[in-house]
């Protein structure tokens, strides 16, 4: 236990001190919110309605997403991890502690944003608080669970990037931050549902803000927690302590079972 607070208070340290991730945990969600809420009301002012919550969504996706992948594909390439094995470091710590201290960081930023808007912005607040937080902890999860199986499964940070960016772009487009869900044409209303953020904002709709869901909400919740303990499932299974081991416990595109809760989801 003595170990594991010290690694954590190091990982939430390095999450403060590390440019590239102070960048992923505030600067870059806060800024981005700054911008939509002086922006967008003013084009589209329905969407003050729901910037409380797309907002933290869009905060959760770029810490995750942007920011889990890189660093444990280059601790992994540097020898880190070979070092924390010899040390006796589990490889659960090694997956978990990074997710644990980067939900910690949105949560600060969450905190900030559903604060200063209705100031800033004439926002909104949640109208259940409890459901809100249930629904921002369950996609917290399911994008901290593919962020550290992306992590695990790419060969280098090249890949990183490819691989969240497949997720990240779409939900920005189609995940009902930006344009509604009830908008989409059937085809890409049906890939949507695949992604996070689509299942989060149906289920704070529906749940925490007072608005209709486009589907059932609590399915929404099961499926984003599936999805997330899928991913560090998965992630234990494929994990390997350095680059230069060839024997993996299984083969890499059992990642993308990670989707199965979304699929499940759609015919169900």
């Amino acid at each position: 236990m003595n170990a594991f607070s010290h690694h954590f208070a190091f990982e939430f340290r390095t999450g403060l001190r590390n440019k590239q991730l102070l960048l992923m945990n505030y600067l870059f969600p806060l800024g981005f919110y700054l911008m939509m809420g002086f922006i967008m009301p003013g084009i589209n002012p329905p969407f003050r309605e729901v910037l409380v919550p797309a907002m933290v969504v869009f905060s959760v996706l770029s810490s995750t997403l942007l920011g889990i992948p890189d660093p444990l594909v280059n601790a992994r390439e540097n020898g880190i991890f070979r070092s924390y094995k010899i040390n006796g470091v589990p490889s659960l710590s090694i997956l978990v502690i990074p997710a644990i201290t980067t939900i910690l960081h949105l949560t600060i930023v969450a905190i900030l944003i559903t604060a200063t808007a209705p100031f800033l912005f004439d926002a909104p607040l949640p109208e259940n608080w409890l459901n809100f937080a249930i629904i921002i902890a369950a996609i917290a999860i399911a994008c901290a669970g593919i962020s550290v199986l992306i992590g695990v499964v790419s060969p280098n940070s090249r890949m990183t990037v490819l691989w969240s960016q497949i997720i990240f772009v779409p939900s920005m487009m189609l995940g009902g931050l930006m344009l509604p869900f009830n908008m989409l044409p059937a085809a890409a209303g049906m890939f949507a549902r695949l992604l996070p953020a689509t299942q989060a904002m149906n289920a704070l709709n529906g749940l925490a803000m007072g608005a209709a869901a486009d589907f059932s909400p609590w399915s929404s919740v099961l499926i984003l927690l599936s999805s997330g303990i899928l991913g560090f499932g998965l992630a234990m299974r494929l994990f390997s302590w350095d680059s230069h081991n060839t024997t993996r416990r299984g083969h890499p595109l059992l990642a993308w079972m990670v989707l199965a809760p979304y699929v499940i989801g759609i015919f169900l």
